[in-house]
Protein backbone atom coordinates (compact mmCIF):
# COMPACT_ATOMS: atom_id res chain seq x y z
CA UNK A 1 0.00 0.00 0.00
CA UNK A 2 2.62 2.80 0.89
CA UNK A 3 4.81 1.73 -1.96
CA UNK A 4 1.28 2.72 -4.04
CA UNK A 5 1.51 6.31 -2.40
CA UNK A 6 4.73 6.40 -2.94
CA UNK A 7 4.71 5.38 -6.72
CA UNK A 8 1.46 7.86 -7.17
CA UNK A 9 3.32 11.29 -5.55
CA UNK A 10 6.38 10.44 -8.00
CA UNK A 11 3.84 10.18 -10.67
CA UNK A 12 2.02 13.84 -9.87
CA UNK A 13 5.46 15.71 -9.16
CA UNK A 14 7.08 14.50 -12.32
CA UNK A 15 4.33 15.76 -14.49
CA UNK A 16 4.51 19.33 -12.23
CA UNK A 17 8.48 19.03 -13.42
CA UNK A 18 6.97 18.44 -17.07
CA UNK A 19 4.79 20.97 -17.67
CA UNK A 20 7.11 23.89 -15.94
CA UNK A 21 9.73 23.37 -18.24
CA UNK A 22 7.88 22.53 -21.59
CA UNK A 23 7.81 24.67 -24.39
CA UNK A 24 5.09 27.61 -24.26
CA UNK A 25 2.42 28.45 -26.33
CA UNK A 26 -0.92 29.93 -26.50
CA UNK A 27 -2.42 26.79 -25.53
CA UNK A 28 -0.18 26.18 -22.09
CA UNK A 29 -0.66 28.28 -18.91
CA UNK A 30 1.57 26.83 -16.53
CA UNK A 31 -0.44 27.71 -12.81
CA UNK A 32 -3.59 26.67 -14.50
CA UNK A 33 -2.00 23.19 -15.61
CA UNK A 34 -0.08 22.99 -11.95
CA UNK A 35 -3.08 23.47 -10.00
CA UNK A 36 -5.10 20.98 -12.33
CA UNK A 37 -2.46 18.70 -11.89
CA UNK A 38 -2.28 18.98 -8.09
CA UNK A 39 -6.35 18.73 -8.11
CA UNK A 40 -6.49 15.57 -10.16
CA UNK A 41 -3.42 13.85 -8.08
CA UNK A 42 -3.44 10.39 -7.89
CA UNK A 43 -4.08 10.14 -3.97
CA UNK A 44 -7.75 8.71 -3.37
CA UNK A 45 -7.31 10.27 0.22
CA UNK A 46 -6.89 13.77 -0.94
CA UNK A 47 -9.21 16.62 -2.69
CA UNK A 48 -7.29 19.61 -3.16
CA UNK A 49 -10.11 22.16 -2.93
CA UNK A 50 -7.82 25.11 -2.82
CA UNK A 51 -6.39 24.44 -6.69
CA UNK A 52 -9.94 23.78 -7.63
CA UNK A 53 -10.64 26.96 -6.71
CA UNK A 54 -7.72 28.71 -8.58
CA UNK A 55 -8.92 27.16 -11.75
CA UNK A 56 -12.05 28.40 -11.41
CA UNK A 57 -11.49 31.94 -10.23
CA UNK A 58 -9.29 32.28 -13.70
CA UNK A 59 -12.23 30.77 -15.73
CA UNK A 60 -14.73 33.42 -14.20
CA UNK A 61 -11.70 35.65 -14.85
CA UNK A 62 -11.90 35.33 -18.25
CA UNK A 63 -12.44 33.20 -21.60
CA UNK A 64 -8.43 32.95 -22.85
CA UNK A 65 -8.21 30.84 -19.91
CA UNK A 66 -10.90 28.08 -21.16
CA UNK A 67 -8.47 27.17 -23.52
CA UNK A 68 -5.32 26.04 -21.83
CA UNK A 69 -7.73 24.42 -19.30
CA UNK A 70 -9.36 22.15 -21.36
CA UNK A 71 -5.64 21.18 -22.87
CA UNK A 72 -4.33 20.33 -19.28
CA UNK A 73 -7.11 18.76 -18.36
CA UNK A 74 -7.42 16.86 -21.73
CA UNK A 75 -4.05 15.88 -21.50
CA UNK A 76 -3.95 14.34 -18.04
CA UNK A 77 -6.82 12.44 -17.98
CA UNK A 78 -7.41 11.26 -21.53
CA UNK A 79 -4.78 8.34 -21.31
CA UNK A 80 -4.75 8.05 -17.36
CA UNK A 81 -5.62 4.53 -15.92
CA UNK A 82 -6.53 5.38 -12.56
CA UNK A 83 -10.10 5.97 -11.24
CA UNK A 84 -8.74 8.46 -8.71
CA UNK A 85 -7.54 10.36 -11.59
CA UNK A 86 -10.22 10.54 -13.73
CA UNK A 87 -13.52 10.66 -11.45
CA UNK A 88 -11.07 13.30 -9.98
CA UNK A 89 -11.00 15.06 -13.40
CA UNK A 90 -14.74 14.61 -13.77
CA UNK A 91 -15.66 16.68 -10.79
CA UNK A 92 -13.02 19.51 -11.89
CA UNK A 93 -14.96 19.59 -15.08
CA UNK A 94 -17.93 19.05 -13.52
CA UNK A 95 -17.21 22.79 -11.35
CA UNK A 96 -16.52 24.48 -14.45
CA UNK A 97 -19.75 23.84 -16.42
CA UNK A 98 -21.69 25.31 -13.01
CA UNK A 99 -19.16 28.57 -13.45
CA UNK A 100 -21.79 30.06 -16.20
CA UNK A 101 -19.72 31.49 -17.86
CA UNK A 102 -20.82 31.65 -21.57
CA UNK A 103 -17.48 30.72 -22.99
CA UNK A 104 -18.14 27.44 -20.69
CA UNK A 105 -21.55 26.76 -21.98
CA UNK A 106 -20.42 27.24 -25.73
CA UNK A 107 -17.54 24.64 -25.31
CA UNK A 108 -19.94 22.05 -26.57
CA UNK A 109 -19.50 18.13 -25.58
CA UNK A 110 -16.39 17.22 -23.45
CA UNK A 111 -12.42 17.15 -25.09
CA UNK A 112 -11.95 14.07 -23.71
CA UNK A 113 -13.73 10.22 -23.68
CA UNK A 114 -14.62 7.94 -20.50
CA UNK A 115 -17.52 6.68 -22.40
CA UNK A 116 -15.47 2.69 -21.92
CA UNK A 117 -12.96 3.56 -18.97
CA UNK A 118 -11.51 0.75 -17.00
CA UNK A 119 -9.07 1.22 -14.67
CA UNK A 120 -6.09 -0.39 -14.76
CA UNK A 121 -4.19 -0.55 -11.71
CA UNK A 122 -6.46 -2.89 -10.03
CA UNK A 123 -8.44 -6.32 -11.01
CA UNK A 124 -11.93 -5.70 -12.15
CA UNK A 125 -13.45 -7.65 -9.40
CA UNK A 126 -12.22 -4.58 -7.26
CA UNK A 127 -12.85 -1.75 -9.92
CA UNK A 128 -15.92 -2.52 -11.50
CA UNK A 129 -18.21 -0.54 -9.46
CA UNK A 130 -15.79 2.60 -9.94
CA UNK A 131 -15.31 2.25 -13.88
CA UNK A 132 -19.49 2.06 -13.97
CA UNK A 133 -19.95 5.13 -11.39
CA UNK A 134 -17.41 6.86 -14.09
CA UNK A 135 -18.63 6.22 -16.84
CA UNK A 136 -22.46 7.13 -15.51
CA UNK A 137 -21.36 10.30 -14.45
CA UNK A 138 -18.97 11.30 -17.64
CA UNK A 139 -22.33 10.05 -19.43
CA UNK A 140 -24.39 12.98 -17.30
CA UNK A 141 -21.63 15.56 -18.08
CA UNK A 142 -20.80 15.45 -21.44
CA UNK A 143 -25.21 15.18 -22.24
CA UNK A 144 -25.10 18.20 -20.09
CA UNK A 145 -22.19 20.14 -21.98
CA UNK A 146 -23.92 19.35 -24.95
CA UNK A 147 -27.53 20.89 -24.53
CA UNK A 148 -25.88 23.53 -22.77
CA UNK A 149 -24.21 24.54 -26.34
CA UNK A 150 -27.42 23.49 -28.19
CA UNK A 151 -29.33 26.36 -25.29
CA UNK A 152 -26.89 28.81 -26.32
CA UNK A 153 -26.92 28.99 -29.48
CA UNK A 154 -30.75 28.31 -29.99
CA UNK A 155 -31.02 32.00 -27.54
CA UNK A 156 -28.36 33.68 -29.78
CA UNK A 157 -30.52 32.43 -32.51
CA UNK A 158 -34.06 32.46 -31.95
CA UNK A 159 -34.35 29.27 -33.07
CA UNK A 160 -37.71 28.46 -31.69
CA UNK A 161 -41.14 29.96 -30.58
CA UNK A 162 -40.73 30.89 -26.45
CA UNK A 163 -43.43 28.04 -25.68
CA UNK A 164 -41.55 25.56 -28.02
CA UNK A 165 -38.25 26.01 -26.13
CA UNK A 166 -39.56 26.07 -22.94
CA UNK A 167 -41.19 22.45 -23.82
CA UNK A 168 -37.83 21.19 -24.92
CA UNK A 169 -36.28 22.10 -21.64
CA UNK A 170 -38.53 20.17 -20.13
CA UNK A 171 -37.60 16.98 -22.51
CA UNK A 172 -33.77 17.92 -21.76
CA UNK A 173 -33.86 18.30 -17.93
CA UNK A 174 -36.03 15.37 -17.65
CA UNK A 175 -33.29 13.39 -20.29
CA UNK A 176 -30.57 15.13 -18.16
CA UNK A 177 -32.35 13.69 -14.50
CA UNK A 178 -32.42 10.24 -16.00
CA UNK A 179 -28.87 10.26 -16.20
CA UNK A 180 -27.83 11.74 -13.22
CA UNK A 181 -29.92 9.66 -11.16
CA UNK A 182 -27.89 6.29 -12.68
CA UNK A 183 -24.77 8.42 -10.87
CA UNK A 184 -24.58 5.93 -7.56
CA UNK A 185 -22.28 3.28 -6.05
CA UNK A 186 -22.84 -0.55 -7.21
CA UNK A 187 -20.01 -1.99 -5.39
CA UNK A 188 -19.84 -2.56 -1.58
CA UNK A 189 -16.10 -1.17 -2.02
CA UNK A 190 -17.53 2.14 -2.92
CA UNK A 191 -17.76 3.98 0.72
CA UNK A 192 -14.37 6.00 0.27
CA UNK A 193 -14.46 9.87 0.55
CA UNK A 194 -13.69 10.47 -3.35
CA UNK A 195 -17.25 8.93 -4.14
CA UNK A 196 -18.91 10.49 -1.15
CA UNK A 197 -17.55 14.08 -2.54
CA UNK A 198 -18.74 13.19 -5.93
CA UNK A 199 -21.97 11.90 -4.99
CA UNK A 200 -22.18 15.32 -3.10
CA UNK A 201 -22.01 16.75 -6.70
CA UNK A 202 -24.44 15.10 -8.37
CA UNK A 203 -27.05 15.81 -5.46
CA UNK A 204 -26.49 19.29 -5.86
CA UNK A 205 -27.42 18.54 -9.62
CA UNK A 206 -30.62 16.54 -8.97
CA UNK A 207 -31.75 19.33 -6.73
CA UNK A 208 -30.86 22.04 -9.52
CA UNK A 209 -32.08 19.96 -12.38
CA UNK A 210 -35.30 19.43 -10.16
CA UNK A 211 -36.07 23.47 -9.51
CA UNK A 212 -35.79 23.83 -12.89
CA UNK A 213 -38.52 21.34 -13.80
CA UNK A 214 -40.49 22.78 -10.80
CA UNK A 215 -40.15 26.53 -12.37
CA UNK A 216 -41.59 24.96 -15.79
CA UNK A 217 -44.21 22.96 -14.07
CA UNK A 218 -45.30 26.49 -11.91
CA UNK A 219 -45.00 28.24 -15.17
CA UNK A 220 -47.69 26.42 -17.24
CA UNK A 221 -50.13 26.50 -13.65
CA UNK A 222 -49.94 30.18 -13.74
CA UNK A 223 -50.61 30.46 -17.32
CA UNK A 224 -53.81 27.71 -16.43
CA UNK A 225 -54.99 30.04 -14.07
CA UNK A 226 -54.50 33.13 -16.13
CA UNK A 227 -57.04 31.33 -19.07
CA UNK A 228 -59.51 30.65 -16.90
CA UNK A 229 -59.61 33.99 -14.99
CA UNK A 230 -59.70 35.46 -18.75
CA UNK A 231 -62.39 32.89 -19.62
CA UNK A 232 -64.79 34.14 -16.33
CA UNK A 233 -63.93 37.84 -17.50
CA UNK A 234 -65.10 37.33 -21.15
CA UNK A 235 -68.43 35.64 -19.82
CA UNK A 236 -69.14 38.12 -17.07
CA UNK A 237 -68.86 40.85 -19.49
CA UNK A 238 -70.41 39.02 -22.32
CA UNK A 239 -72.30 36.27 -21.91
CA UNK A 240 -71.42 32.87 -22.89
CA UNK A 241 -69.93 32.24 -26.70
CA UNK A 242 -71.81 30.86 -29.46
CA UNK A 243 -69.23 27.81 -29.57
CA UNK A 244 -68.52 27.07 -25.90
CA UNK A 245 -69.23 23.37 -26.23
CA UNK A 246 -66.63 23.29 -28.53
CA UNK A 247 -63.89 24.55 -26.36
CA UNK A 248 -61.25 22.53 -24.28
CA UNK A 249 -61.14 22.64 -20.78
CA UNK A 250 -58.24 24.09 -19.21
CA UNK A 251 -56.85 21.50 -16.67
CA UNK A 252 -55.11 22.95 -14.10
CA UNK A 253 -51.73 21.27 -12.93
CA UNK A 254 -52.44 20.13 -8.94
CA UNK A 255 -50.14 20.08 -6.24
CA UNK A 256 -51.18 16.31 -5.38
CA UNK A 257 -50.91 15.14 -9.09
CA UNK A 258 -47.19 16.60 -9.04
CA UNK A 259 -46.07 14.77 -5.56
CA UNK A 260 -47.92 11.63 -6.70
CA UNK A 261 -45.67 11.48 -9.75
CA UNK A 262 -42.67 12.61 -8.20
CA UNK A 263 -43.53 9.40 -6.12
CA UNK A 264 -43.98 7.45 -8.66
CA UNK A 265 -40.67 8.28 -10.29
CA UNK A 266 -39.44 8.17 -6.89
CA UNK A 267 -40.63 4.32 -6.14
CA UNK A 268 -38.94 3.08 -9.42
CA UNK A 269 -41.71 3.38 -11.75
CA UNK A 270 -40.86 1.20 -15.32
CA UNK A 271 -43.02 3.95 -17.45
CA UNK A 272 -40.55 6.50 -16.11
CA UNK A 273 -37.15 8.26 -17.72
CA UNK A 274 -35.99 8.19 -14.64
CA UNK A 275 -36.64 4.31 -13.43
CA UNK A 276 -33.08 3.94 -11.86
CA UNK A 277 -33.63 5.94 -8.78
CA UNK A 278 -31.60 5.03 -5.61
CA UNK A 279 -28.62 5.37 -4.13
CA UNK A 280 -26.32 2.71 -1.87
CA UNK A 281 -27.99 3.02 1.69
CA UNK A 282 -25.48 4.73 3.46
CA UNK A 283 -25.60 7.86 6.38
CA UNK A 284 -22.45 9.39 5.06
CA UNK A 285 -23.36 9.25 0.95
CA UNK A 286 -25.53 12.32 0.35
CA UNK A 287 -27.61 11.46 3.67
CA UNK A 288 -30.15 14.05 3.25
CA UNK A 289 -31.47 12.90 -0.05
CA UNK A 290 -34.05 11.00 0.87
CA UNK A 291 -36.97 10.16 -1.21
CA UNK A 292 -39.34 11.61 1.03
CA UNK A 293 -37.33 14.90 1.53
CA UNK A 294 -36.23 15.10 -2.13
CA UNK A 295 -40.20 15.06 -2.73
CA UNK A 296 -40.99 17.57 0.15
CA UNK A 297 -38.59 20.20 -1.21
CA UNK A 298 -39.82 20.09 -4.67
CA UNK A 299 -43.53 20.37 -3.67
CA UNK A 300 -42.63 23.04 -1.35
CA UNK A 301 -40.41 24.83 -3.85
CA UNK A 302 -43.36 24.75 -6.21
CA UNK A 303 -45.23 26.28 -3.65
CA UNK A 304 -42.39 28.84 -2.96
CA UNK A 305 -42.67 29.49 -6.93
CA UNK A 306 -46.21 30.39 -7.26
CA UNK A 307 -45.60 33.23 -4.09
CA UNK A 308 -42.61 34.83 -5.50
CA UNK A 309 -42.71 34.80 -9.27
CA UNK A 310 -40.61 31.70 -10.37
CA UNK A 311 -37.19 32.30 -8.45
CA UNK A 312 -35.19 29.42 -7.88
CA UNK A 313 -33.65 28.19 -4.73
CA UNK A 314 -30.74 26.62 -6.04
CA UNK A 315 -28.01 29.32 -6.01
CA UNK A 316 -24.61 30.43 -7.78
CA UNK A 317 -22.52 29.22 -4.33
CA UNK A 318 -23.39 25.74 -4.61
CA UNK A 319 -20.16 24.35 -5.92
CA UNK A 320 -19.14 21.66 -4.26
CA UNK A 321 -15.58 20.13 -4.73
CA UNK A 322 -15.30 20.40 -6.69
Amino acid sequence: MLWKLVSAAIKDNNSLIKAKFSRKDSCRNYDIEAAIIKVTSHDNYVIDRRNAQIVFSWIRASSISLRPFVWALSKRVEKTRSWVVALKGLMLMHGVLRCKVPAVQNMGRLPFDFSDFTDGHSKLSKTWGFNAFLRDYYAFLDKRAALSYDQHNQKAQHRHPLMLQSLLNVQNLQFLLGLLLKVRPLADNMNVGLIIEAMNCVTVEIFDVYSKICNEIAEATAHAEEISLFLDFRSEYYGTPINANELPTVTQILEEDVQQKLERIANGDPDKTCRDIGFVENDKMAKDLTKENLIDAIVGQINKTKVSGLETIITDKWVVFL
